[in-house]
């Protein structure tokens, strides 16, 4: 009998204590959302209350979930699994409260995005730096709750709790996210704009309408000073006044030279040949060094793409011809008017008057904060704004991220592939090019090994006359040997290291290709010629090197526009099988 009553009131003691711990936890998710809205609203006393009430229902969860007999059941079949995941909820909502919310709700008030957009020329540090301890022991939070998360995502449990499991696993990755960008943001910022002493940035704007893997010809470059979170644009030069570097300014990786010759560090207009950012960016460094004598601590590098996202949060700018750019015609006239209408002299000059006057703007103070973060955000998730440090420690900071500019990373669950795009044209026809990605998998093999198709499809929509009817600095005049009005593209598509390549198929027919590797990722390389109106789809086959199909994920060269993905249907019958 004494074996029974204990199981009854061990049972009555969880079966309560787990009742209370999910009304606390109801009660606690309001309470997060109200906080995370006041502390980007910079409301400090409301979001202090919020985060204290969030708090105290939190602790409690976990206190109701963490005693000795509540741990002992969760051995016990079937009911087990259903009271870990409750703990693990507890706690990590626990955690995320204690660590994330409460430290950031009181800095709610410097977290006020005005805090961080320039005024008069300068960007006041001091908030920065304030915010860097809390914002990091937030993102050491979320870290740590997704780990424990990620522990139960497999639990066997009742429905209810795979909803309320899953919920706070995508809130935790998405705001978890976010605080890691913020986190990176405050702790590079500082010292890339001169908290520690005058700092030298070389920007890099590449131009999207001739092609290049990380996104296009760097034409126009300039020279940012930052000094105390004062920045000025010191300096300006064009790639074509770069004179070309024999023998190259560094020793290329074998590989790099493989693929893309000595012109990869000859040439200013070929520095980002390379999909990896961080080669570029010190080829670049070293050619700016030679010129000008200037050796900078930084390299970014941005599109036309990503001044349209800027201009949604400066407002139009007018520049001496006369031209009012907007967030909806920028890009456009970047890419394709200013060809048509102004002479070869006077394009580089053009896009650097831009960029020019979108940075003035900034740096006056003239842009909507909230507007500018956004612009930043989405420029930074799709790749069109990329940074490099000489710093070690800040480069750390970047590792990983998009815009680090490394080459793509896989994971357990996701199979990571690169599709990069050259012009092989030597002209600026490639906002006349139509492109289209898609990824599928199938397993065919009785050992598990899975098959990776990546699909990428290419169309000439340029006009039938385009050889005529386009000026000769836009179609190239057949200088390069492709036939005015063609567009020539070398298309690089990298797998992941361990993975084999299997071969491509060009419109469903095997097709030559130039199997070889870089930086031990898998590689495969076509180069394609279109005339007006022609299309070609390339089907890139890889085998895993593992069992069991993953998630496929795409990173690709930014192009003027956000590329089409194709649904891609596959069978074991697939000549590359």
């Amino acid at each position: 009998m004494g074996v029974v009553a204990f199981l009854v009131l061990a049972a009555a003691w969880i079966g309560i204590r787990g009742f209370l711990a999910v009304n606390e936890l109801q009660a606690a998710v309001p309470l997060a959302k109200a906080a995370q809205k006041q502390i980007v609203a910079g409301d400090a006393a409301a979001a202090q209350r919020a985060a204290d009430e969030l708090a105290g229902h939190a602790a409690s969860a976990a206190s109701l979930t963490g005693d000795p007999i509540w741990r002992g059941a969760e051995v016990l079949p079937l009911v087990g699994p259903n009271l870990e995941v409750v703990r693990v909820v507890s706690a990590s909502v626990d955690r995320i409260a204690r660590d994330a919310v409460v430290p950031l709700a009181a800095s709610a008030g410097a977290v006020d995005l005005a805090a961080f957009a320039p005024s008069g020329g300068a960007v006041d540090l001091q908030p920065m730096i304030d915010l860097q301890a809390p914002v990091h022991e937030a993102r050491v939070a979320f870290d740590t709750a997704s780990l424990a998360l990620d522990g139960v995502a497999d639990a066997p449990v009742i429905a209810p709790l795979v909803d309320a499991r899953d919920e706070l696993t995508r809130m935790v990755e998405e705001t978890g996210g976010t605080v890691t960008g913020f986190d990176n943001a405050v702790r590079l910022l500082p010292p890339m704009l001169g908290a520690d002493g005058p700092r030298d940035t070389l920007l890099l704007f590449q131009n999207n309408a001739e092609l290049r893997s990380l996104g296009g010809v760097p034409g126009a470059l300039a020279l940012v000073h930052a000094d105390g979170g004062t920045v000025t644009m010191t300096q300006q030069s064009a790639a074509s006044e770069f004179p070309v570097y024999r023998p190259t300014v560094i020793d290329l990786p074998i590989e790099t030279r493989a693929l893309w010759g000595d012109n990869t560090a000859s040439y200013m207009q070929d520095v980002n040949f390379t999909p990896q950012f961080p080669l570029a960016a010190t080829i670049a460094r070293e050619m700016w060094n030679r010129k000008f004598g200037t050796e900078v601590q930084a390299v970014v590098a941005v599109d036309p793409v990503m001044l349209s996202y800027l201009l949604r949060a400066t407002g139009p700018v007018t520049i001496s011809t006369g031209d009012q750019l907007t967030s909806e015609n920028a890009v456009q006239f970047l890419l394709r008017d200013v060809y048509a209408r102004y002479p070869v002299s006077q394009q580089d000059a053009i896009f650097a008057e831009v960029a020019t006057a979108v940075f003035t703007t900034l740096a006056s103070g003239g842009a909507d904060p909230a507007a500018l973060v956004e612009a930043l955000a989405q420029a930074g998730s799709e790749r069109r704004i990329l940074i490099w440090n000489a710093d070690v420690e800040e480069q750390a900071v970047l590792a990983g991220t998009t815009i680090a500019g490394g080459l793509p990373e896989s994971t357990a669950d996701e199979q990571a592939f690169g599709v990069y795009l050259n012009d092989m044209t030597g002209s600026k026809m490639d906002p006349y090019l139509d492109v289209q990605i898609g990824a599928g998998t199938v397993t065919c093999r009785n050992d598990g090994l899975p098959n990776y198709d990546i699909v990428v499809k290419l169309t000439n929509t340029a006009p039938a006359d385009a050889a005529t009817s386009l000026p000769t600095y836009v179609t190239g005049g057949g200088e390069y040997g492709t036939p005015p009005g063609s567009i020539a593209t070398s298309v690089h598509v990298y797998s992941a290291q361990g993975t084999y390549n299997l071969g491509v198929l060009l419109n469903d027919e095997p097709t030559g290709y130039h199997p070889t590797s870089d930086s031990g990722y898998t590689l495969s390389k076509v180069v394609s010629t279109l005339a007006p109106g022609e299309s070609a789809e390339y089907r890139f086959g890889f085998l895993g090197g593992s069992a069991g199909e993953k998630h496929t994920l795409i990173e690709s060269t930014p192009l003027a526009y956000t590329p089409e993905t194709l649904g891609v249907a596959l069978s074991c019958e697939s000549p590359l099988r």
